[in-house]
């Protein structure tokens, strides 16, 4: 069996589940994941308004009650002439992916979640992008240079596969960040849509494993 996580870095549900996904694995060593980036705001054009940091801001709170996750509200407010297009960080994902594949893919998975929610830095700029995959890599023992991975994230090939990614998230049904997928015996099954905590998620995934069995 494996399980495919639809997400998106800078959709702060998924930053709240990334925890709880992070303690499924640890629990479960010998799970198979696979990410798929969904893009949630992909190749959005508008400057994000006060209103629409307001509301962004109304989730976050949210977020932060039920996973003790940290936000850097502050940095969001004020951050002026803001464009929030998601697509450069899942490119970011795709080109870490095309590195190291997809063994501890969800560590640089978060983070970059990590970089925009905690640290409130711009996950839209490529350049922020490489420093933190650079140093997430490097610690899993990767050695890849900031320029390197630049230039990787800013190819052809990682943006046709981007595109790709967010292509089969729609085959797959997804209609919303993040969700969690099962797939077994040549089949794909919602195991869950939304936030939910590793317990919830180990029970739902044992009662499929013994399904299976």
């Amino acid at each position: 069996m494996k399980l495919i996580y639809v997400g998106d870095p800078m959709c702060s549900w998924c930053y709240g589940f990334g925890k709880e996904l992070s303690a499924l694995a640890a629990r479960m060593p010998d799970l198979q994941l696979e990410i798929v980036v969904g893009g949630i705001r992909a190749g959005a054009t508008d400057v994000l308004d006060a209103a629409g940091k307001r509301f962004r801001l109304q989730h976050w709170q949210r977020v932060e009650a039920l996973s003790g996750l940290p936000f850097n509200r502050e940095a969001f407010a004020q951050r002026e002439g803001f464009v929030y297009d998601t697509e450069p960080v899942c490119r970011a994902v795709v080109a870490a992916r095309r590195i190291a594949g997809e063994a501890g893919l969800l560590s640089v998975f978060r983070a970059f979640q990590n970089g925009f929610y905690a640290q409130g830095r711009d996950t839209t700029d490529g350049h922020v992008l490489s420093e933190i995959a650079v140093k997430m890599l490097e610690a899993m023992g990767i050695q890849v240079g900031v320029d390197e991975f630049y230039r990787l994230w800013a190819d052809a090939e990682t943006k046709a596969e981007t595109q790709r990614d967010f292509a089969r998230a729609r085959e797959l049904g997804v209609a919303s960040f993040p969700t969690l997928l099962l797939e077994e015996q040549g089949r794909t099954v919602a195991l869950q849509e939304g936030y939910a905590r590793v317990d919830e998620l180990e029970q739902r995934l044992r009662e499929a494993e013994r399904s299976v069995a």
